[in-house]
């Protein structure tokens, strides 16, 4: 789907971290862990980049989360960073195959903005009375009121600025239905692997989105 959506809201979550919620075009549907395209035009200049779904559900309007970089992101990254009620962004989507489609029990391994994505499984799956934990990998973590309200909700989290392994090793019940997620920069995405390996974890069956 090609839309332009509009802006229901804009909050910070974390340190030059902000969670975009957008009213959803009609006939929009995605679940959590697919992500959409985000486009607009600066100074005559075409800028994209994708990000993927926070919300656990789509309804009247779903979010996303955005790490906000301008040293690496350019003007797009100030462009989102600036968005409040009422602005417009181009959209198209959603993308992606490796996302939650009702699993018994979700592990969702995420470092830096994989945040998002994970969040949104493990609410998704508390609220289809499944199982959910998460293991997120950050020095300077966001979403920090949504993964206490997990644990809360009796999810397994774990918060690290350190290794993973213990944690993964921990996570992973090797039960019916149990299900790995990994969402991060490749250089997580490749401890995560190992983590999962290490831990007895089957590497093929994870859903593993790798942001580059």
């Amino acid at each position: 789907m090609d839309a332009t959506v509009t802006v229901a809201a804009a909050q910070s979550v974390g340190t030059d971290t902000v969670a975009i919620e957008f009213e959803s075009p009609d006939g929009f549907e995605a679940e959590p862990g697919q992500f959409v395209k985000l486009s607009t035009t600066i100074d005559g200049e075409g800028y994209a980049r994708f990000y993927t779904l926070s919300s656990p559900t789509v309804s009247d309007t779903f979010e996303v989360t955005v790490g906000i970089d301008s040293a690496e992101g350019g003007p797009f990254s100030g462009f989102l960073a600036d968005l409040s009620a009422g602005d417009e962004v181009e959209m198209s989507g959603p993308y992606g195959s490796d996302h939650y489609e009702g699993e018994a029990r979700v592990v969702v391994l995420a470092g830096g903005p994989g945040v998002g994505p994970a969040v949104a499984i493990a609410e998704r799956a508390l609220a289809d009375g499944n199982e959910a934990a998460v293991v997120y990998q950050d020095d300077d973590p966001a979403h920090e009121e949504r993964l206490t309200a997990l644990e809360a909700a009796d999810a397994d989290v774990v918060v690290t600025d350190g290794d993973i392994a213990d944690a993964v090793a921990d996570a992973l019940t090797g039960a019916d239905g149990e299900q790995v997620f990994v969402y991060g920069f490749a250089a997580f995405v490749d401890e995560a692997v190992e983590a999962i390996e290490a831990a007895g974890g089957d590497v093929d069956a994870a859903k593993i989105e790798n942001f580059g």
